[in-house]
């Protein structure tokens, strides 16, 4: 009799792997996905389409909540993106007013934008952890409640060194701007809708810098610089009501500590060849039955859009939040550690540059505009972000929708196996836009053309691509590494924010001496190399991720 065959902890993704490989020849590594029925493996569907990932048969598995929940926890997303956004990148349009209350210099002011960026990104190491350890809702209460605070002191500082204190504050706070929306989305939506809800964060995120400067210009300009502030501080007080009564937690734990084993099951091939034995898994939404020596694996789950989630969701710290501690020096570790995973830092490069040919656009529009031969008002001024905001909204209502409906039509050309780099011919038409809207911002200011040109062309064409390009690359990064997505973002952020940084301290001078079309064509340019590197990721994206299949970034 041959040696019984022994099966253990994920025994339905060991047959699932099995079962495609020897059907189809595809090795399945991290970040493939399988989307449909093959032979023996079953999966929970829900309107024809295969649910990944696959929900635990439990009402309170925020993947099976109600679609009214679901989208309840996506305008509190929303809100965390858009209130902690608003205020760090609205200092454009007011500028002058600050030069004026503290006898500073352009450059000296923007400093303020500059600081609060830097401490943005390095926030998150502080956050991440707090929301991989002990879930979202503290990190979410906890940065809401320092917001409201930094807001109060920017309102009430009365020196320039004040203001830059309370502007370090503010940036600690806003951080989980950058990271939880995108882990809000990975914990109650299912890969085939993400991509929408992606592109709704990064409507809200970039659509607070575009919104800010057009509230901070009109509140300045009519009631003074502190009145906007204060406006900050109550958005800050509904984001926290809204968290504390309507954001449930959302970290579900849906594994053991890596290494562990789960229900081993041990099977005797050659008796199970003369029998037909149902064997039903201790797992939920699991049923496996060995029929003449094969395994047939059907994921059952009955509460897929119709559960909801439980008092317990709403304490501070949930016990559905608590699984396997990873502890906080691997927390902080990991994000660190992720920067040497090519797809990692192509994606934070992609996501860095597109959002700095935004940044371009905030840190010059008040150099430009109230210059001549413009010699506009803060409050005009601030209104040019709308069509900022525009454009973001088209990349809202086009890019997710296109990046869902390209990588599943090849999905299906594929047997219904997902590879993550499906996506990424959708960055195509959005850099065509990119490289038209920053040019013409740069020339249009160098040229003195009119200011229509300028802001329904090229502020227009910006805002579409800011919307859009993040969102294709961070959500392929987050497909191929999902454990680690928030870690991920993190390395992104990180990353954008210390470009942005540089950029709002030496842009100014550069300007001065260069004129506007140097920074800005660089800037594109370095934009377009890094969006390039699409086309070998494309590909041979799979062999990059095979050559980090084994890290055990998988397993956390």
């Amino acid at each position: 009799m041959s040696a019984p065959k022994v099966y253990t902890a994920n025994l339905e993704r060991d047959v699932e792997v099995a079962e495609v490989q020897r059907t189809y020849n595809v090795e399945v590594i991290p970040g493939t996905e399988v989307m449909t029925d093959l032979g023996h493996v079953h999966f929970a569907q829900s309107e024809g389409k295969v649910l990944v990932p696959q929900p635990h048969n439990d009402p309170n598995d925020p993947l099976n909540w109600s679609k009214s929940w679901k989208q309840i926890v996506m305008v509190g997303q929303f809100l965390v993106a858009f209130v902690q956004a608003v205020g760090p990148l609205s200092i454009a349009p007011q500028t002058e007013f600050y030069m004026a209350e503290w006898n500073r210099s352009l450059s000296d002011v923007l400093q303020f934008t500059g600081v609060c960026i830097l401490v943005f990104g390095f926030s998150n190491f502080i956050w991440v952890p707090i929301a991989t350890k002990w879930g979202r809702r503290p990190a979410l209460i906890l940065s809401a409640l320092t917001g409201i605070g930094a807001c109060i002191w920017r309102a009430r500082a009365q020196s320039y060194g004040s203001f830059m204190g309370a502007c370090v504050v503010h940036g600690i706070a806003a951080g989980p701007s950058e990271t939880l929306p995108p882990m809000l989305i990975a914990d109650v939506m299912f890969l085939h809708e993400r991509g929408f809800y992606m592109g709704m964060y990064m409507w809200a995120y970039f659509g607070a810098y575009e919104l800010g400067p057009v509230i901070a210009g009109v509140m300045s300009e009519r009631y003074g610089w502190r009145s906007f502030w204060w406006f900050n501080v109550a958005a800050y007080c509904v984001l926290t009501l809204y968290t504390v009564f309507l954001i449930p937690e959302t970290k579900w734990n849906r594994g053991t500590a890596p290494g562990a084993v789960q229900d081993e099951h041990i099977f005797d091939e050659k008796s199970a060849e003369d029998s037909q034995n149902e064997v039903v898994m201790n797992q939920d939404a699991l049923v496996s039955t060995m029929t003449n020596g094969e395994v047939q694996i059907e994921h059952k789950d009955e509460w897929i859009y119709k559960g909801k989630p439980s008092r317990g969701q709403f304490s501070f710290v949930s016990s559905s939040a608590i699984g396997y501690d990873r502890g906080i020096l691997l927390s902080l570790w990991i994000p660190v550690k992720l920067f040497s995973f090519p797809i990692v830092e192509w994606a934070s490069f992609v996501f860095s540059w597109s959002a700095s040919n935004f940044l371009m656009l905030n840190l010059t529009e008040s150099q430009a505009f109230q210059a001549d031969p413009y010699n506009f008002t803060s409050e005009k001024i601030g209104y040019f972000n709308l069509a900022m905001f525009g454009g973001s909204t088209v990349g809202l209502l086009v890019a997710g929708p296109l990046s869902d409906y390209i990588s599943m039509r090849a999905t299906k050309k594929n047997h219904g196996i997902r590879e993550p780099e499906m996506r990424l011919p959708t960055l195509i038409p959005f850099t065509v836009l990119l490289i038209v809207g920053a040019l013409v911002s740069a020339f249009g200011y160098a040229g003195g053309w009119k200011w229509e040109i300028i802001v329904l062309i090229g502020y227009f064409f910006i805002g579409i691509q800011v919307a859009a390009i993040p969102a294709i690359a961070t959500t392929y990064a987050i497909d191929s590494y999902k454990p680690v997505a928030g870690d991920f973002l993190v390395s992104a952020t990180v990353n954008k924010n210390v470009w942005a940084y540089g950029l709002s301290k030496f842009l100014t001078d550069w300007v001065d001496k260069a004129g506007f079309v140097k920074p800005m064509a660089t800037n594109m340019a370095l934009c377009v190399f890094w969006i390039l590197f699409a086309i070998p990721l494309f590909y041979y994206g799979k062999t990059v991720r095979r050559w980090t299949k084994d890290s055990n970034v998988h397993s956390l």
